[in-house]
């Protein structure tokens, strides 16, 4: 079982403001942040359904391998909340809602790349 898991980010700013509001619909919230003044290394800002965070992001400055995530959700009505509110935040589509039968009867999923080109993605796997 993965407890946490996270991806590297350009503009921090930027990438907390838009994983703040395109996990909103997921429940999810930023929970923690901690400067790079602490760590020593890098700005992390942790994002997840209270009390646990469970995503993390950090600031890089070197541009990063995008990489894929996936976060279940509730209901396919969650999905698409998630998707609209995703492109509103500045995230750029990469697979509207809807069925994806190759992977199962039920997979409805929805992909959108944030501003560093991870391939983040709302899933549920309820009929519907």
């Amino acid at each position: 079982m993965i407890d946490h898991a996270g991806v590297h980010v350009t503009d921090f700013a930027r990438s907390r403001a838009f994983y703040a509001q395109a996990l909103a619909p997921l429940g999810y919230a930023k929970l923690m942040e901690v400067p790079a003044s602490v760590t020593g290394s890098a700005d992390f800002a942790g994002f997840g359904e209270p009390p646990k965070t469970d995503f993390w992001i950090v600031s890089s400055s070197v541009p990063p391998l995008p990489v894929h995530v996936a976060f279940r959700a509730k209901s396919r009505a969650v999905v698409n909340a998630f998707y609209a509110a995703a492109l509103a935040a500045g995230g750029t589509d990469n697979g509207a809602p809807g069925i994806r039968a190759h992977y199962h009867a039920n997979y409805y999923g929805a992909f959108v790349r944030d501003p560093d080109g991870n391939n983040i993605e709302a899933v549920c796997h309820d009929p519907a």
